[in-house]
């Protein structure tokens, strides 16, 4: 640094000295190392006036008054993918379309990540936080050079002008170690014939743990005749390892005093209905540094997007008319020297006030009519965020409900019947009254008979009443399902349910038991067979125990109140076991034939002499067993006689012949499941 020179500014106008007072100003030789200023900045600090313009945006030069639209606002477009090369501009860079340029190229992105062995930040949006924002991407060249040049145009004469751009260092912290190269950038703002006007560097650029954007720039003033100024951007620092950055949003706006407004009363916001008839002063301030200051309001309804001259309105006063259109109203105004105050370049502009117009809200109240008593009524309204609800007996309020907002009242009854008023206020305050009826039909009431016993088979009639409709449920064993009187039939017990439906839809329930009650069945079991003097169990069953048991005939038989009783009959007999229900389902019988057989008497010896006399082998009884089958053999076992059935006693002949008088031996098979008879007998002559 070779040295720089201090005097009295004549350039710069009063609104950038905050004290009011002619300022010390410095003026850049081209071999100032601004840096090395800034290293002396103690021994100079009461003579440098000038350092009390630099702001906490990255100790920038920046205005310090208040500032206009921007002139120019380079913002680099948005996208998907790389952006093209800039076009307006100029740069010593050579474009790229990939996230990782080399030394000395650039590329425009929306973002880059993992480039250079994971050294670079990993950048996912622009500066404004756009995903799909493009920025400048630069690599440094190995030996310091221009990266930036454009001719801005259209600026008015004698104006000052803050120049502004985002910065951030894309190198992370703990890379390029132990000596990491920062970026170092000056700043230059110059005539188009080569005249510096102003100067900034900004210093190296420090890195951070995560991308960090940081606002660098400066003020200059135009000449009397100069519309058009050079933008250079310089990187000071030699290539290597480092000195990489983005840039984005590269901005010119006028630079003057410092311009507040306000609506009387000092603040600079107020709510409004639609239907007040409510007007508002507004009061714009200026500090000096203008010899001729002009003014005028302007208007925006989208939010400051785009803003509209206010015909007339060219003083430090504005009266705002009452409007009945609701929406946001910004206001602000403008202020430049003289008659540049028709140059919208030439301006700076005011805080905002905000007027905001509120609709009356339209509460479209509703209910969910008609209702039943029980269940829930639903008030509803819309377009605020109070509600304040009131009817029969009731009052509530929902604070900060939703839009629609809807209120809930449980359990309703009759006595809730009637109008319900509601007052809405919105966030403006606004207020409006709507009602609505609610009509709360009674319910019938269900009657139905008492539970009732039927015997399994038999059939009901089922009996509700209360309404002019009815269903019931499960319809199994009805003979309809709709109507109050249907015939019931169940197999098995069975709750029914009916559902009772008034004139008002509105409907009851009831419940019936039908109680299925078991009918006698009697089994007397399997028929008997015994010999004669002998006994036997019967086997008879019951499917309930609700009946009381009888056999009949109680002929030979030890219990006849019995399921299973022991009897022994003389002869053949049938038994009847009858069941009689003890709940009234009738009686139930079945019979069991008990079959008694003879006791036979074999003769062991008869004499077929023809005297008459025990002429034939007479076996007592055999007759009553007409199945049977009879053997008799000879002492050699050779069949002498044999007979099925014994219709004919034996002669003792053999093939017509008498046998001669001895000892034969039989067999007897009475065919009844019983031992066979066996023995001998003798024939006597």
């Amino acid at each position: 640094m070779n040295g720089c020179k201090y005097k009295k500014s004549k350039m710069l106008p009063k609104y950038l000295n905050n004290a009011e007072k002619p300022m010390i100003n410095i003026i850049f030789t081209p071999s100032i190392n601004l840096v090395e200023m800034f290293k002396a900045r103690k021994k100079i600090v009461f003579g440098l006036l000038f350092i009390t313009l630099l702001t906490h945006r990255g100790m920038a030069q920046l205005c310090t008054g208040s500032l206009g639209d921007p002139v120019v606002k380079i913002t680099f477009g948005a996208g998907a993918g790389a952006g093209p090369a800039i076009a307006a501009a100029t740069t010593a860079y050579q474009y790229v379309n990939y996230q990782c340029p080399n030394d000395g190229s650039y590329t425009i992105a929306n973002s880059t990540s993992g480039c250079f062995g994971g050294t670079w930040q990993s950048v996912l949006h622009d500066h404004t936080g756009d995903a799909n924002g493009y920025f400048m991407l630069v690599n440094a060249s190995f030996s310091p050079s221009d990266f930036y040049v454009d001719t801005v145009k259209g600026l008015c004469p004698n104006t000052t002008y803050e120049f502004a751009a985002w910065i951030l260092n894309m190198l992370l912290p703990g890379a390029c170690s132990p000596s990491p190269i920062m970026p170092n950038i000056t700043f230059s703002i110059e005539t188009t014939t080569g005249t510096v006007l102003q100067t900034y560097n900004s210093g190296d650029i420090p890195s951070a743990t995560s991308p960090t954007w940081t606002q660098y720039g400066l003020y200059f003033t135009t000449t009397s005749s100069e519309q058009e100024v050079v933008l250079r951007m310089r990187n000071n620092a030699v290539g290597g390892c480092g000195n990489d950055l983005a840039l984005d949003d590269i901005t010119f706006r006028p630079c003057g005093p410092l311009v507040t407004a306000s609506i009387t009363g000092g603040t600079d916001v107020a709510n409004v209905c639609s239907y007040d008839n409510t007007s508002f002063t507004f009061n714009g301030v200026t500090s000096t540094g203008y010899n001729s200051p002009s003014y005028q309001w302007q208007v925006s309804t989208d939010s400051g997007t785009t803003w509209n001259d206010i015909s007339g309105a060219t003083t430090t006063s504005y009266i705002r008319q009452p409007t009945s259109v609701a929406g946001v109203y910004q206001y602000r105004m403008n202020v430049a020297d003289g008659s540049n105050i028709v140059i919208s370049s030439c301006r700076v502009s005011s805080n905002f006030i905000t007027i905001h117009v509120y609709p009356k809200p339209i509460p479209s109240a509703s209910a969910n009519n008609p209702l039943c008593e029980g269940q829930t009524i639903e008030l509803t309204a819309a377009t605020g965020i109070t509600y304040a609800w009131t009817g029969p007996n009731f009052a509530q309020t929902i604070t900060n409900g939703t839009d629609p907002s809807t209120l809930n009242i449980l359990n309703a009854t009759t006595a809730m019947n009637g109008k319900y008023y509601v007052t809405v206020t919105n966030a403006g305050s606004c207020i409006n009254n709507d009602s609505v009826i609610v009509q709360v039909n009674p319910n019938p009431v269900a009657g139905i008979a008492n539970d009732i016993d039927i015997c399994k088979g038999n059939s009901t009639t089922l009996q509700a009443n209360g309404g002019n409709q009815y269903l019931w449920s499960p319809s199994t064993g009805l003979s309809a399902n709709n109507i109050s009187d249907p015939l019931a039939n169940p197999d098995t017990t069975t709750t029914y349910l009916v559902k009772v439906t008034n004139q008002f839809q509105c409907s009851d329930t009831a419940s019936v038991r039908v109680n299925v009650l078991t009918t006698p069945v009697a089994n007397a079991g399997s028929d008997k067979k015994i010999m004669e003097g002998q006994s036997v169990t019967l086997d008879g069953t019951s499917n309930t125990n609700d009946v009381t048991v009888s056999w009949i005939p109680a002929t030979n038989i030890d219990d006849p109140s019995s399921l299973q009783p022991s009897v022994s009959p003389d002869n053949d007999i049938t038994y009847t076991l009858q069941l009689t229900s003890t709940i009234g389902c009738g009686v139930a019988t079945d019979d069991v034939f008990v079959r008694v057989f003879k006791k036979v008497t074999v003769p062991n010896a008869f004499s077929p002499n023809g005297d008459g006399i025990n002429d034939v082998w007479n076996i007592k009884n055999l007759i009553t067993y007409p199945e049977s089958q009879v053997q008799v053999f000879n002492r050699y076992g050779q069949v002498v006689f044999e007979a099925n059935g014994y219709a004919q006693p034996w002669d003792g002949k053999y093939n017509g012949s008498h046998l001669p008088g001895g000892t034969y031996y039989y067999v007897i098979d009475l065919k009844n499941n019983l031992p066979k008879l066996s023995g001998w007998v003798f024939i006597v002559y």
